[in-house]
């Protein structure tokens, strides 16, 4: 089992983001820490699909108590610089290549993604975490 859930985690990093994708519907609804981090990094990818699965998958993060939500508030806590990187990662791919679809951030998935993210490292940190997505007022104008 865990040499398959490593396998799945490798091929996440594949060139390709179809196999990404197939590979990660394996894996993301794992909370071992080990798994955690292939899929926080998959956030920060340019392919929509890929956002759709983890968006669908991760609603749990939303329950404070799930085991998800421990988890992954724990290694956003753990990893600041990393999942700072993903934030501007996710706002600059949404500008590149998603705002004609999404002409709103926040209707974006990876927007709601970086969210629940948050929400769940406020409460392993027991403060507000950062957002370094655009403010209300520049949500639909330039970034």
């Amino acid at each position: 089992m865990r040499r398959q859930q490593l396998l799945h985690c490798l091929y996440s990093r594949h060139c390709d983001g179809m196999v990404r994708q197939r590979h990660l519907e394996k894996v993301v609804g794992c909370t071992d820490p080990w798994v955690v981090p292939f899929v926080v990094r998959l956030v920060g990818e340019y392919v929509l699909e890929i956002l759709v699965v983890i968006c669908d998958e991760l609603r749990d993060l939303a329950t404070p108590g799930t085991c998800g939500h421990l988890a992954y508030g724990q290694f956003v806590v753990d990893n600041p610089a990393f999942f700072a990187r993903t934030q501007r990662r996710v706002v600059s791919y949404w500008n590149c290549y998603c705002r004609g679809t999404y002409a709103s951030f926040r209707g974006y998935p990876g927007c709601t993604i970086l969210g629940l993210l948050r929400s769940a490292a406020s409460d392993r940190a027991g403060h507000p975490w950062p957002d370094l997505t655009p403010a209300g007022a520049r949500v639909d104008g330039y970034c």
